[in-house]
């Protein structure tokens, strides 16, 4: 079984939250933090990118992280933030186009994580990890949500959803794209003993977004007990979780700078070699993905590239004798293409190789292709959620950039504080 926690968060001033909520710190440089914190001075950016706020300095030097605590001292000094007198669990409600996903914002144990409870499918870097790892102990807060996912035995979402009240939010913030995000405090104690004792028949927790958040929280419960200054919060990390058929996986787009040694004529030659590759014709490109040109039978990798203006669709039929990890669309892509033919064979560092979130329209990449910027482009069709658990129920990891998760959540709207 898993364990899971209520809390006393602090929170925005429900009038303050449009104005506090923002991006999580790993979707925007520090150029763009400071144009947001120009137009909007209470946004949670100056905690979560305080390099921001100062003059030229690198992200990793002491002084962000003693600004990260400064800011979010005054504001809760300025009552733009207050901590809930009680613990509760905080339901978390987003309305996106036709979607609605609702979760909830729970403390889980950093033995769970150690003890391989709650499961990851990606590896971390240590730079990103030490990152938030000075981040969490300077300010004494995990302040950005790690996404989990549970197999539902059947009861779970219904409870949860039963739960979000007819009233208005505790706290709601609507994106400048139109997609709306609502907090719900759930104090009785009732609400919450029923909730944490259904997660006594879920086995696993898996870990869909945050793997950085998460092994950083760890790390700081580690030192902690190496000092003998560890507290119950501190031996805990802030999650927001939801039923695994309750969230959308979108795929991850590819983007190369240059063809290395091919010419566009001998690519495609050398590409109709692995892939039975064919012209795609007219698309959509307002949507995240391009559906299969046909039907098939037997299960085929299907990925689609743009290429001189045109887009096309490679197709073969996987291997049977390929384990999960090779048999993902991500997987043959890296080792026949990049690697194969283009000699990228670092995709987490090389810099011919750029990623671009599934969420993001086909015209996104057409366009870097047609400016020049990147010489091909290909979009991926999204990873099934049950092969991303079997995955981590294996103990496996995935390539880098695998999975875009949805929905995407906000920073500031729910923090944890360590030091109580």
């Amino acid at each position: 079984m898993v364990k899971i926690f209520s809390f006393r968060a602090l929170r925005p001033e429900p009038a303050e939250a449009q104005n506090i909520a923002s991006v999580p710190y790993d979707v925007v440089s520090t150029a763009e933090s400071r144009e947001i914190l120009e137009k909007n001075p209470k946004s949670f950016l100056r905690v979560i990118r305080s390099e921001a706020t100062l003059g030229d300095v690198d992200p990793s030097d002491p002084s962000v992280y003693r600004a990260a605590k400064e800011h979010l001292d005054e504001m809760v000094a300025e009552g733009l933030l207050s901590r809930d007198a009680e613990p509760g669990i905080y339901l978390y409600r987003v309305k996106q186009g036709g979607s609605i996903y609702t979760g909830f914002v729970a403390n889980v144990s950093v033995d769970d994580y150690l003890e391989n409870r709650i499961k990851r499918h990606e590896h971390t870097r240590y730079d990103k990890e030490e990152d938030r790892t000075q981040h969490i102990t300077n300010t004494g807060t995990h302040t950005g949500l790690v996404v989990l996912l549970y197999r539902d035995p059947g009861e779970i979402f219904r409870y949860v959803s039963s739960l979000v009240p007819e009233g208005e939010p505790d706290g709601v913030v609507k994106t400048d794209s139109g997609v709306v995000h609502e907090v719900f405090r759930v104090a009785h104690p009732e609400a919450i003993a029923q909730l944490t004792g259904l997660f006594e028949d879920v086995d696993a927790l898996y870990i869909a977004d945050g793997h950085h958040r998460a092994k950083s929280s760890v790390n700081v419960a580690t030192r902690r007990r190496e000092e003998g200054t560890c507290t119950p919060e501190v031996e805990r990390f802030m999650a927001i979780i939801f039923a695994q058929n309750r969230v959308k996986i979108h795929g991850y787009s590819r983007l190369v700078t240059d063809l290395g040694e091919y010419t566009p004529e001998s690519f495609m030659e050398a590409l109709s070699g692995l892939f039975e590759v064919r012209p795609y014709g007219e698309i959509d490109d307002t949507v995240f993905c391009i559906p299969p040109l046909r039907e098939s039978a037997e299960r085929l990798h299907v990925m689609h590239m743009y290429l001189g203006g045109a887009w096309y669709e490679l197709s073969r039929p996987v291997d049977p004798a390929l384990d999960r990890i090779a048999a993902l669309d991500v997987s043959v892509l890296q080792k026949e293409v990049m690697e194969g033919m283009l000699g990228i064979t670092d995709p987490r560092g090389d810099p011919r190789l750029q990623y671009l979130g599934g969420a993001r329209p086909l015209a996104d990449l057409s366009e870097k292709v047609d400016s020049g910027e990147f010489a091909v482009a290909f979009s991926m069709q999204p990873v099934d959620v049950e092969d991303v658990l079997s995955i981590a129920d294996a103990g496996g990891v995935m390539p880098p950039k695998s999975t875009w998760f949805e929905p995407k959540l906000l920073s500031g709207l729910v923090l944890h504080t360590i030091n109580e």
